[in-house]
């Protein structure tokens, strides 16, 4: 079992760079993060303050939320929950849950002005991780093991108990007679991850455990990282972005090897569809074929539509056809809007009404783009459509080649 002294050295090593002098915490109640939580508060280092999520998915998660709060309240560290009950009862609940996670620990780093939010991940998540995107057939990237620190909704995460098993965790947690909370879905083997955790223990007796695969990602991120330069070059130099679109040299991209091909292709659409995961490998395939041989699909969200000399990804104007909100906050997680801000003005996509806009021909961009280019709207009056050309004292930026060939290198 890794000591008190080990963990608290752990953080005291992870943060030497950072030398933050408050971080976050982000606290389920279950073993992991609890023991995190405890770690931070007796290190002596950062003031720590402590956020739980509540999905509003289980009628515990209240309770459970609330005795955070009590354990807080007993370490001295201020408690925030935040909550989340979006669900339509559509679409991939867990990724969904996931995206909703993130993105509200992210709006309350921001509020507090911390610097990091520290993650409670272990070496069984990673390998848990491994086996359920073995699965899935993952290549490379999808095999590589979780980055230590990344950014993500305009704030740092950080996974100072990445290299630790679970087990230390909750043997100090007894040594310091201190409760968790077992989530039952756990136990629910509807849910992949509970699968995975116990294909782990079957595997073991066969040497293909939590540190093999441990070890397995982290070569592969070795190796993922090599690639991504090489990704990364090659968008510095054969992409350019138009309209929110990502433009690529269609020679120099069918040129390229197979694995460089498919991680451009695959982050092109994560950009442009302002996705957190790749799309499935099968479809991407088929995506990639197109490159080759020409012609146009959907795809994540996007458009791929491929002429003699370029491969233009757009964004599908379905995939935001009903997507609105105010002028001055981002809108399809990337684009930003300058003008006159007012609240009864919204953004929406343009659709149908690229007809308004007498000089659209003019801007040199695709029907498809400007379809679903952000539009500033007042009711169902067009107020002004900025990338069509129907500025009305309006412009609208989004993230370019440069962002993207950051992007590759940092995901």
């Amino acid at each position: 079992m890794r000591s008190e002294g080990g963990l608290i050295e752990r953080l005291r090593s992870h943060y030497q760079t950072l030398r933050p002098d408050r971080i976050g915490v982000a606290v389920s109640g279950g073993s992991d993060s609890l023991a995190l939580l405890h770690v931070a508060r007796v290190w002596g280092g950062p003031t720590v303050e402590a956020v739980t999520v509540d999905h509003g998915l289980r009628p515990e998660a209240a309770d459970e939320a609330a005795h955070v709060g009590r354990l807080c309240a007993g370490l001295g560290v201020p408690h925030t929950v935040l909550r989340w009950g979006a669900w339509d009862g559509k679409g991939n609940l867990q990724e969904q849950a996931r995206r909703a996670r993130y993105g509200l620990i992210a709006d309350w780093a921001r509020a507090r002005g911390l610097p990091s939010v520290a993650l409670g991940h272990t070496m069984d998540d990673q390998a848990e991780t491994v086996l359920m995107r073995l699965s899935r057939e993952a290549g490379v990237e999808g095999l590589a093991s979780m980055r230590l620190v990344f950014q993500r909704d305009g704030a740092r995460f950080d996974r100072p108990f990445l290299f630790d098993r679970r087990a230390d965790l909750r043997a100090y947690l007894r040594a310091q007679g201190i409760d968790w909370i077992e989530d039952p879905s756990n136990e629910d083997e509807g849910f992949e991850r509970v699968r995975a955790r116990r294909a782990l223990a079957q595997l073991d007796p066969l040497g293909i455990g939590v540190d093999q695969l441990f070890r397995v990602a982290l070569n592969l991120r070795d190796a993922s990282d090599a690639l991504a330069q090489t990704a990364a070059r090659f968008a510095r130099e054969k992409v350019r972005a138009a309209g929110g679109d990502l433009v690529f040299d269609r020679t120099a991209l069918r040129a390229q090897p197979a694995e460089i091909l498919r991680q451009l292709m695959a982050h092109a659409l994560m950009f442009v569809g302002a996705a957190e995961t790749p799309p499935r490998r099968d479809p991407l395939e088929a995506a990639i074929g197109h490159v080759v041989s020409g012609g146009t699909m959907t795809l994540h969200g996007c458009r791929v539509m491929v002429s003699d000399m370029t491969v233009r990804i757009t964004r599908e104007h379905a995939a935001v056809a009903d997507l609105r909100g105010p002028t001055d906050a981002p809108w399809d997680r990337r684009w930003r809007l300058h003008g006159p801000h007012a609240p009864d003005l919204e953004v929406r996509a343009l659709g149908e009404a690229v007809k308004d806009c007498p000089d659209w021909r003019a801007t040199g961009l695709p029907r498809p783009t400007l379809l679903a280019s952000p539009a500033v709207w007042w009711g169902d009056a067009l107020v002004a459509a900025p990338v069509a050309g129907l500025a009305n004292g309006w412009t609208a930026d989004a993230p370019g080649a440069a962002d993207f060939a950051a992007a590759l290198i940092s995901h």
